[in-house]
């Protein structure tokens, strides 16, 4: 079992580490850079070569069945999600078999919305107390799940 975060952007690196940490796994943090590696044993810092999506693949090729995948990126979700993976976006919301195609199709959607309309400006709320706490709430949720598998 092991607890892969797609780390560009990730507002929620440092409470991943906490929950992977009280539960020993090995813990993943892949990103193209610009991170300070963390002095945690169970935590491996994963820098992958620049590119679109490469951090992305690497954490798809890996993540399976018993795994427990943090991460924003719907189509990475998707493939994780397929392979059998728990996946939890930065917020909490677990993405599921269930979920992950109408999650897709909004995606989608507000990609072509956003392009149709380039004037458009924000849209997007912030980070709140709340939502770091719903993530560690479902972080826990989501281990002991695939601690099941």
């Amino acid at each position: 079992m092991s607890l892969y975060i797609d780390a560009d952007a990730c507002p929620v690196k440092a409470e991943a580490e906490r929950v992977a940490t009280r539960h020993r796994l090995k813990m993943y943090v892949v990103s193209n850079g610009g991170l300070r590696p963390s002095q945690n044993p169970l935590v491996e810092t994963v820098i992958v070569p620049e590119g679109p999506d490469v951090a992305d693949m690497w954490i798809a090729d890996r993540a399976g069945p018993g795994d427990v995948v943090v991460t924003g990126d719907i189509p990475l979700a998707a493939k994780c999600v397929e392979a059998g993976a728990q996946v939890l976006k930065h917020d909490g919301e677990p993405l599921t078999r269930a979920n992950i195609g109408n999650v897709l199709a909004t995606r989608d959607l507000m990609t072509d919305l956003r392009s149709a309309d380039p004037f458009r400006q924000g849209g997007g709320k912030g980070f709140t107390k709340a939502d770091r706490s719903r993530f560690l709430d479902a972080l826990e949720r989501a281990i002991r799940a695939a601690a099941k598998t």
